[in-house]
Protein backbone atom coordinates (compact mmCIF):
# COMPACT_ATOMS: atom_id res chain seq x y z
CA UNK A 1 0.00 0.00 0.00
CA UNK A 2 2.74 1.94 1.09
CA UNK A 3 4.54 1.54 -2.58
CA UNK A 4 1.31 2.49 -4.36
CA UNK A 5 1.15 5.65 -2.53
CA UNK A 6 4.75 6.34 -2.71
CA UNK A 7 4.24 5.67 -6.75
CA UNK A 8 1.15 7.89 -7.30
CA UNK A 9 2.95 10.86 -5.66
CA UNK A 10 6.12 10.56 -7.65
CA UNK A 11 4.21 10.38 -10.76
CA UNK A 12 2.29 13.33 -9.48
CA UNK A 13 5.43 15.25 -8.55
CA UNK A 14 6.69 14.49 -12.09
CA UNK A 15 3.78 15.66 -14.09
CA UNK A 16 4.15 18.88 -12.22
CA UNK A 17 7.69 19.27 -12.77
CA UNK A 18 6.89 18.78 -16.64
CA UNK A 19 4.13 21.46 -16.43
CA UNK A 20 5.81 23.71 -15.18
CA UNK A 21 9.05 23.77 -17.80
CA UNK A 22 6.29 22.82 -20.76
CA UNK A 23 4.99 26.50 -19.62
CA UNK A 24 8.47 27.85 -20.15
CA UNK A 25 9.48 28.33 -24.30
CA UNK A 26 13.25 29.40 -25.21
CA UNK A 27 13.72 33.28 -25.26
CA UNK A 28 16.28 34.48 -27.65
CA UNK A 29 17.63 37.41 -26.67
CA UNK A 30 20.50 40.18 -27.03
CA UNK A 31 22.19 42.03 -24.40
CA UNK A 32 23.07 45.47 -26.51
CA UNK A 33 25.23 48.62 -25.29
CA UNK A 34 25.65 52.00 -27.16
CA UNK A 35 29.49 52.37 -26.89
CA UNK A 36 31.11 48.69 -26.31
CA UNK A 37 29.97 45.29 -27.62
CA UNK A 38 29.49 43.07 -24.44
CA UNK A 39 31.48 40.39 -25.14
CA UNK A 40 30.33 37.75 -22.09
CA UNK A 41 28.50 37.32 -19.18
CA UNK A 42 25.41 35.28 -17.92
CA UNK A 43 21.29 35.03 -17.48
CA UNK A 44 20.11 33.99 -15.08
CA UNK A 45 16.46 32.79 -14.24
CA UNK A 46 15.48 33.55 -10.84
CA UNK A 47 12.14 31.80 -11.06
CA UNK A 48 13.49 28.68 -12.69
CA UNK A 49 16.38 28.51 -11.25
CA UNK A 50 18.49 28.00 -14.48
CA UNK A 51 21.48 29.92 -16.11
CA UNK A 52 22.97 30.75 -19.36
CA UNK A 53 25.80 32.41 -21.36
CA UNK A 54 26.07 35.23 -23.23
CA UNK A 55 28.24 35.15 -26.28
CA UNK A 56 30.50 37.16 -27.64
CA UNK A 57 27.97 38.58 -29.98
CA UNK A 58 25.52 39.25 -26.67
CA UNK A 59 23.45 36.85 -27.27
CA UNK A 60 21.73 34.38 -25.30
CA UNK A 61 18.83 31.54 -25.08
CA UNK A 62 16.86 30.69 -21.88
CA UNK A 63 13.66 28.78 -21.15
CA UNK A 64 11.50 31.72 -19.19
CA UNK A 65 7.88 32.45 -18.91
CA UNK A 66 6.09 35.62 -18.25
CA UNK A 67 6.20 37.11 -14.69
CA UNK A 68 9.94 35.28 -13.96
CA UNK A 69 12.74 37.65 -13.10
CA UNK A 70 16.07 37.51 -15.34
CA UNK A 71 19.54 38.63 -13.81
CA UNK A 72 21.76 40.57 -16.15
CA UNK A 73 25.37 40.50 -15.28
CA UNK A 74 28.74 40.87 -17.03
CA UNK A 75 32.31 42.83 -16.25
CA UNK A 76 32.66 46.10 -17.10
CA UNK A 77 28.53 46.82 -17.25
CA UNK A 78 26.03 47.30 -14.27
CA UNK A 79 24.21 44.26 -13.12
CA UNK A 80 20.16 44.53 -14.38
CA UNK A 81 17.15 42.49 -12.47
CA UNK A 82 14.46 42.47 -15.29
CA UNK A 83 10.78 40.68 -14.56
CA UNK A 84 9.45 39.69 -18.16
CA UNK A 85 6.03 40.33 -19.40
CA UNK A 86 3.84 38.85 -22.10
CA UNK A 87 5.26 41.07 -24.64
CA UNK A 88 8.84 40.37 -23.92
CA UNK A 89 8.62 36.47 -24.06
CA UNK A 90 6.56 37.29 -27.75
CA UNK A 91 9.46 38.95 -28.90
CA UNK A 92 11.35 37.66 -31.86
CA UNK A 93 14.28 38.79 -30.50
CA UNK A 94 14.08 40.90 -26.63
CA UNK A 95 16.91 43.16 -26.46
CA UNK A 96 18.04 44.01 -22.96
CA UNK A 97 20.14 47.74 -23.02
CA UNK A 98 22.91 47.39 -20.44
CA UNK A 99 25.18 50.18 -18.90
CA UNK A 100 29.01 50.42 -18.52
CA UNK A 101 29.96 50.68 -14.65
CA UNK A 102 30.18 54.29 -13.53
CA UNK A 103 33.27 54.52 -11.93
CA UNK A 104 33.95 58.18 -11.57
CA UNK A 105 34.16 59.86 -8.19
CA UNK A 106 31.75 61.94 -7.03
CA UNK A 107 33.81 64.18 -5.03
CA UNK A 108 37.82 64.96 -4.89
CA UNK A 109 39.21 66.19 -2.07
CA UNK A 110 42.85 67.68 -2.39
CA UNK A 111 44.71 67.77 1.10
CA UNK A 112 48.34 68.98 1.92
CA UNK A 113 48.40 67.21 5.18
CA UNK A 114 46.03 69.33 7.04
CA UNK A 115 43.11 67.55 8.72
CA UNK A 116 39.94 69.88 9.14
CA UNK A 117 37.10 68.65 11.03
CA UNK A 118 34.07 68.84 9.68
CA UNK A 119 31.00 71.05 10.74
CA UNK A 120 28.85 68.46 12.60
CA UNK A 121 25.31 69.05 11.02
CA UNK A 122 26.09 71.89 8.53
CA UNK A 123 26.89 75.93 9.25
CA UNK A 124 23.33 76.73 9.49
CA UNK A 125 23.04 76.07 13.19
CA UNK A 126 26.08 78.99 13.76
CA UNK A 127 24.17 81.37 11.47
CA UNK A 128 20.81 80.22 13.25
CA UNK A 129 22.62 81.08 16.22
CA UNK A 130 22.10 84.28 18.44
CA UNK A 131 24.95 85.73 20.11
CA UNK A 132 25.04 88.13 23.24
CA UNK A 133 26.09 91.26 21.56
CA UNK A 134 23.21 91.17 18.33
CA UNK A 135 21.14 93.47 20.65
CA UNK A 136 23.25 95.86 21.22
CA UNK A 137 24.36 96.52 17.51
CA UNK A 138 23.77 99.73 15.38
CA UNK A 139 20.01 100.00 14.84
CA UNK A 140 18.53 99.12 11.70
CA UNK A 141 16.40 100.72 8.84
CA UNK A 142 13.63 98.18 9.23
CA UNK A 143 12.20 100.22 5.93
CA UNK A 144 14.90 99.68 3.76
CA UNK A 145 16.98 97.09 4.47
CA UNK A 146 20.51 97.87 2.57
CA UNK A 147 20.94 94.50 1.42
CA UNK A 148 17.69 94.11 -0.02
CA UNK A 149 16.22 91.19 2.17
CA UNK A 150 12.90 91.25 4.26
CA UNK A 151 13.53 91.44 7.56
CA UNK A 152 12.25 87.59 9.16
CA UNK A 153 11.43 86.49 5.92
CA UNK A 154 11.43 82.98 5.02
CA UNK A 155 14.61 81.20 3.03
CA UNK A 156 13.01 79.78 0.59
CA UNK A 157 16.45 78.10 -0.51
CA UNK A 158 16.71 76.34 2.52
CA UNK A 159 13.26 75.26 2.33
CA UNK A 160 13.80 73.62 -0.68
CA UNK A 161 16.97 71.65 -0.27
CA UNK A 162 15.30 70.44 3.24
CA UNK A 163 12.16 69.30 0.78
CA UNK A 164 14.67 67.66 -1.52
CA UNK A 165 16.25 65.43 0.89
CA UNK A 166 12.95 64.09 1.79
CA UNK A 167 12.10 63.47 -2.11
CA UNK A 168 15.44 61.97 -2.22
CA UNK A 169 15.24 59.64 0.62
CA UNK A 170 12.19 58.34 -0.44
CA UNK A 171 12.83 57.59 -3.71
CA UNK A 172 15.99 55.86 -2.31
CA UNK A 173 13.44 53.47 -0.33
CA UNK A 174 11.45 52.68 -3.12
CA UNK A 175 14.16 52.06 -5.92
CA UNK A 176 14.83 48.42 -5.63
CA UNK A 177 17.68 48.54 -8.25
CA UNK A 178 19.08 50.73 -6.34
CA UNK A 179 18.95 48.45 -2.90
CA UNK A 180 20.59 45.86 -5.02
CA UNK A 181 23.29 47.90 -6.10
CA UNK A 182 24.43 48.92 -2.47
CA UNK A 183 24.04 45.82 -1.10
CA UNK A 184 26.65 44.47 -3.98
CA UNK A 185 28.92 47.48 -3.46
CA UNK A 186 28.99 47.22 0.61
CA UNK A 187 29.55 43.10 0.01
CA UNK A 188 32.74 44.21 -1.68
CA UNK A 189 33.94 46.89 -0.03
CA UNK A 190 33.61 44.52 3.59
CA UNK A 191 35.02 41.45 1.70
CA UNK A 192 38.14 40.86 -0.10
CA UNK A 193 38.38 39.36 -3.68
CA UNK A 194 40.05 36.32 -2.61
CA UNK A 195 37.07 35.50 -0.44
CA UNK A 196 34.99 35.31 -3.66
CA UNK A 197 37.84 33.54 -5.32
CA UNK A 198 38.92 31.19 -2.79
CA UNK A 199 36.12 30.58 -0.11
CA UNK A 200 33.45 30.70 -2.78
CA UNK A 201 34.92 29.18 -5.45
CA UNK A 202 33.04 32.06 -7.80
CA UNK A 203 34.85 33.14 -11.00
CA UNK A 204 35.87 36.84 -11.58
CA UNK A 205 32.37 37.10 -14.09
CA UNK A 206 30.48 35.24 -11.59
CA UNK A 207 30.59 37.83 -8.55
CA UNK A 208 28.55 40.29 -9.96
CA UNK A 209 25.49 37.33 -10.67
CA UNK A 210 26.52 35.55 -7.28
CA UNK A 211 25.83 39.48 -5.66
CA UNK A 212 23.06 40.11 -7.53
CA UNK A 213 21.20 36.02 -7.05
CA UNK A 214 21.58 37.53 -3.42
CA UNK A 215 20.07 40.74 -3.30
CA UNK A 216 17.11 39.41 -4.53
CA UNK A 217 16.66 37.31 -1.71
CA UNK A 218 15.14 39.97 0.88
CA UNK A 219 17.27 38.67 4.06
CA UNK A 220 20.33 40.32 2.52
CA UNK A 221 19.14 43.74 3.77
CA UNK A 222 19.44 42.30 7.61
CA UNK A 223 23.21 41.95 7.34
CA UNK A 224 24.65 45.64 6.51
CA UNK A 225 25.63 47.13 9.97
CA UNK A 226 29.31 46.40 11.10
CA UNK A 227 28.38 44.23 13.91
CA UNK A 228 26.65 41.43 11.97
CA UNK A 229 29.42 40.94 9.16
CA UNK A 230 30.05 37.43 10.14
CA UNK A 231 25.98 36.73 9.95
CA UNK A 232 26.85 38.63 6.60
CA UNK A 233 29.15 36.27 5.75
CA UNK A 234 27.05 32.65 6.65
CA UNK A 235 24.76 34.37 4.62
CA UNK A 236 26.59 34.45 1.41
CA UNK A 237 28.21 30.88 1.86
CA UNK A 238 24.45 30.03 2.36
CA UNK A 239 23.45 31.50 -0.84
CA UNK A 240 26.58 30.41 -2.44
CA UNK A 241 25.83 26.39 -1.94
CA UNK A 242 22.20 27.57 -3.96
CA UNK A 243 23.69 29.09 -6.57
CA UNK A 244 26.11 26.91 -7.87
CA UNK A 245 23.46 24.23 -7.89
CA UNK A 246 21.37 26.41 -10.57
CA UNK A 247 21.44 24.28 -13.62
CA UNK A 248 23.11 26.07 -16.83
CA UNK A 249 20.41 26.10 -19.59
CA UNK A 250 21.89 24.35 -22.84
CA UNK A 251 25.22 22.88 -21.56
Amino acid sequence: MKTKIGLIFSVLFFQVCFAQNETRKPLHGQVVNDSLTLESGYVLNINSQTRTFINANGLFDILAKPKDTLLFSSLAFQSKKIVLTEKNCQERLFLVQMDLVNNELKEVVVSNGLKVNSLGGGSQRFVDKKFFDDEKSSPKNRLMPADGTIENGMDFVRIFKDFKKILRKKEEVKDDFISDVAFSEYVKVNFSPSFFSKDLSLKEDEVELFLLYCSNDAASKKYLKPEDRFMLMDFLITKNKEFKRIATFGK
